[in-house]
């Protein structure tokens, strides 16, 4: 399908900015919408983009409605919601499946009264490998139990000839953007300061990929998506030591990485989860189950598949920006003190 007309909600964001860049390139025209608080921070931010505020959770239907009826958009993109990374108060579920469910298929279902007929949810490769393993992983965790049943409850909202819908489940991102600092340094490298080695689960991997590859996956679903079809977005498979390793080296870091049976991370991993359920907060991912179900698993996505099937080589795609490259990147905006002359 032509894409001429796109409107992001996120398009400030880290994936949001990237994927309209990709539309624009693509010779279609963008808007987005970002937060009032925004206001006086975004004078970086393109001129090309047409650019609105307000809060899209907080906003009616009937508002949410009315905005993306003022143009004749042919696809929307849903770039909102937390990550895994938001430890909420207990149960985290229902905060989840507030923000990631209720929230996404409200406003899903307001693109499709405003007659748009393309819509792309991104989403997370965990439902990927949670519906291989029949919700296992969603029964310990709940950002991930959600962010399945975000797919199902935006799939319920496609109808035939009228409003497709398809989401990209996407892996480990790297990648840098505008006055933003990537959030690796504190997701998960401050986590081993202090430490003479980076002590690891063994026998995990993941899919990686750099943000423009997310761009051209968000672009490529928009245009040659299969309505109801949910797609694992990759680019590289690496094992957990091979990527920290990286990350580490291109930090300026010389430590090494030392990988341990599972269930010893899992020891230490419960003591934090006990501590946050003490402060009456619990976390999306399970960090007791985290360590035994997937940082010990290889959670590879085989990229060319789904690259023949939204017909990259049509598009002139690539899978985007070499990755490793990406990660060095990341990592020097990560500790820019360490490469200061």
């Amino acid at each position: 399908m032509e894409i001429k007309k796109v409107f992001i909600a996120g398009g400030t964001g880290f994936l949001g900015y990237y994927s309209a860049l990709k539309f624009i390139e693509m010779g279609a025209s963008v808007d987005t919408i970002a937060l009032p608080n925004e206001l006086n921070s975004l004078d970086w931010f393109p001129k090309n983009i047409g650019l609105e505020f307000g809060n899209l959770f907080e906003m009616s239907d009937e508002e949410i409605t009315k905005l993306l009826s003022k143009q004749k958009y042919d696809a929307f993109v849903y770039a909102l919601g937390p990550d895994d990374r938001a430890v909420p108060n207990a149960p985290a579920i229902d905060f989840f499946r507030e923000k990631l469910v209720k929230q996404s298929a409200r406003i899903c279902n307001c693109a499709k009264s405003a007659g748009i007929r393309r819509c792309v949810v991104m989403g997370s490769y965990f439902a990927h490998f949670d519906k291989l393993q029949n919700g296992k992983l969603g029964e310990y965790h709940p950002y991930i139990k959600a962010r399945t049943e975000q797919e199902t409850a935006v799939f319920a909202l496609a109808e035939p000839e009228k409003f497709d819908v398809m989401v990209a489940e996407l892996p480990y991102i790297f990648g840098t953007m505008p006055e933003r600092e990537p959030l690796w340094r504190k997701s998960l490298l401050e986590h081993f300061d202090g430490m003479k080695s980076v002590v690891f689960p063994s026998g995990g991997g993941t899919a990686i990929i750099d943000v423009t590859g997310v761009a051209e996956a968000i672009v490529a679903i928009a245009i040659n998506g299969k309505s109801g079809t949910a797609y694992p977005v990759g680019n590289k498979n690496m094992t957990f030591k091979e990527l920290i390793t990286l990350m580490l080296r291109a930090a300026n870091d010389d430590r090494k990485v030392v990988l341990i049976p599972a269930f010893l991370c899992a020891m230490g991993a419960k003591k934090n989860d006990e501590k946050l359920h003490e402060q009456g907060k619990e976390g999306g991912l399970n960090n007791q189950k985290l360590m035994t179900q997937i940082q010990n698993k290889k959670f590879y996505i085989e990229p060319q598949p789904i690259w023949d099937e939204l017909k990259y080589n049509e598009l002139g795609f690539n899978g985007g920006r070499d990755v490793v490259e990406s990660i060095r990147e990341t990592m020097q905006r990560c500790y820019p003190e360490r490469f200061t002359k």
